[in-house]
């Protein structure tokens, strides 16, 4: 992962939980896919989860309603100060079973028998993502799932928008480039059984992959 990427969400990490909330404001609205992300995991008390490019943590709470004080979140990020509004955002709602990690995500070890594995618009910052999703895979207990949200480039009508939604993404260096990526298709490589839908006229899709083999 670049050191670009890195000092763009360094930037930004004050005020990055501001950013969302204006974007909700002009209809882009993330959090709607964020919910069925989390919700595809299918998660239960007790499990332990890894977010990979947790961020600010604005996911903790969706995660934590479900694995409940018994289980145990992950957040893993390359950015030290987006780490520093998570870790606050974990000390302020008294959350002792949330654990953050700093690391590049393809340098990351994933503990083993994971019962998920869940990113949302951050993969696909990595050039090998193809090698992050098949350590996931690896780690993760038969029957368990790895969710991806992440941004692609239409292919449909709404490819007309293409630089309207580079615009509003270039400041988190989320360029053509980030939407080129197609991590799915390493989910579909990997896993037994797959899901895929998108969003936002093909701007965006979650993909889902169960590992069945023990």
């Amino acid at each position: 992962m670049s050191n670009r990427v890195v000092e763009a969400y360094r930037k930004y990490a004050d005020n990055y939980d501001f950013a969302v909330k204006l974007y909700r404001l002009l209809g882009i609205k993330i959090g709607k896919y964020r919910d069925i992300a989390v919700n595809s995991l299918d998660l239960s008390k007790g499990d332990t989860v890894v977010e990979l490019g947790c961020g600010t943590g604005l996911n903790f709470s969706r995660v934590l309603d479900k694995i409940g004080t018994e289980g145990k979140l992950i957040g893993v990020d390359i950015t030290d100060k987006m780490l520093d509004q998570a870790r606050k955002r974990r000390d302020e709602n008294g959350w002792k079973n949330v654990e953050l990690v700093e690391s590049d995500f393809a340098e990351y070890r994933f503990p083993q028998e994971l019962d998920g594995i869940y990113t949302t618009g951050a993969l696909q910052y990595s050039s090998q993502y193809d090698k992050i999703i098949k350590q996931g895979y690896d780690a993760l207990k038969p029957n368990k799932k790895f969710v991806i949200m992440d941004f692609k480039m239409s292919q449909g009508p709404a490819k007309i928008f293409a630089p309207l939604i580079v615009f509003f993404t270039k400041p988190f260096d989320a360029d053509e480039e980030y939407l080129k990526g197609t991590a799915w298709k390493s989910i579909e490589r990997y896993f037994e059984k797959t899901s895929y839908r998108e969003g936002w006229g093909g701007f965006l899709y979650v993909s889902v992959g169960t590992k069945i083999q023990e």
